[in-house]
């Protein structure tokens, strides 16, 4: 090449122009973001975000951002909106129109029916001086930011700025909810994190006819057949209440055998059991069972009540074929 570019030199531009777009967008943060937050909370409806081009590549994720965190939301199309998809607005809804310029004819197009409904319009633009700020409730500003574009034609650090600006709404709107991890993972049930916070011990647990169970009188030899048939690689000794006196596990018979140069199956699995073994409710998270484990070294818990008695057997590989590890 005649005149090489240099990359990281074009990158790091980059970033320092955007960086200082947002902190042009701090000094816009004011009344009018505490009014467009009280607008949205009191909101009975959902929150309609529209924009074109990039503006609406930048709605869509923010509307997608205010439904994963407590504020039911989706994206319109304003192209789509003035061929029927307006009827997605109701009364009782929220509009959120983004345009860099606060001109796009697709948006005002819709401002009659905006109006008829009465629905709140909250702008964001680069200033107040466009007829969609001039229409609206509450005129979000992002400032007199450089693009990054050298051309000063795509958008880049006014994307950024918009961006952060919903984020922002999303955060102030979390917090004002009470919107918690457990909340959240609601709206996520199917990604890591859904799995980490909502499935607990009960959940994945070996239970009912899975469990293995024999009495303290059972001869060894009965206990490694229970062991066997269940497949969990120990068995559970309870008394005739069902409550918990020890385990015996595949790794127990070994070091028992390493031990005892001779030995009786007949024996009651009673003496050769584990007493008082690492138990677990079934309430915990299955997370915090596979953090227990991983810190105690262990395999499995059994899992008790509240009266101790055995309802069921959690084991590590159960845990990570879950995904909460």
């Amino acid at each position: 090449m005649s005149n090489p570019i240099d990359f990281k030199k074009v990158a790091l531009e980059t970033l320092r122009i955007e960086e200082q777009a947002l902190q042009v967008l701090a000094t816009q943060i004011d009344d009018r973001f505490s009014k467009a937050c009280d607008i949205i909370l009191n909101c009975q409806g959902r929150v309609v975000v529209t924009g074109m081009g990039k503006s609406g590549h930048i709605g869509r994720k923010m509307a997608a951002t205010f439904a994963s965190t407590g504020t039911p939301s989706f994206f319109m199309h304003p192209g789509e909106a003035g061929h029927g998809d307006l009827g997605m607005l109701v009364q009782g809804d929220v509009l959120i129109a983004i345009s860099n310029s606060g001109k796009s004819d697709e948006i005002m197009m819709l401002m009659p029916l905006i109006k008829h409904l009465q629905v709140p319009l909250i702008t964001i633009s680069a200033d107040a001086s466009g007829p969609m700020p001039q229409n609206a409730d509450v005129a979000l500003t992002l400032g007199n930011i450089q693009e990054a574009c050298p051309l000063g034609l795509a958008p880049t650090s006014s994307t950024t700025a918009t961006l952060a600006l919903g984020d922002a709404l999303a955060v102030a709107l979390l917090e004002a909810r009470g919107f918690t991890s457990d909340d959240f993972a609601r709206s996520h049930p199917a990604g890591a994190l859904g799995k980490r916070l909502l499935l607990d011990v009960k959940h994945l647990m070996h239970h009912g006819d899975e469990l293995p169970k024999v009495l303290p009188t059972t001869s060894m030899r009965e206990a490694l057949f229970e062991i066997t048939n269940k497949r969990l690689g120990l068995t559970t000794i309870v008394d005739e209440n069902n409550v918990l006196l020890g385990i015996f596990t595949d790794g127990d018979l070994r070091r028992f055998i390493e031990r005892e140069k001779s030995f009786d199956l007949e024996v009651a699995i009673s003496e050769v059991m584990v007493r008082e073994p690492k138990t677990i409710s079934e309430n915990v998270r299955a997370v915090e069972a596979f953090e227990r484990l991983s810190e105690l070294k262990i395999h499995q818990f059994v899992v008790v009540n509240d009266q101790k008695q055995v309802v069921g057997i959690i084991a590590m590989h159960d845990l990570v074929a879950a995904g909460v590890s």
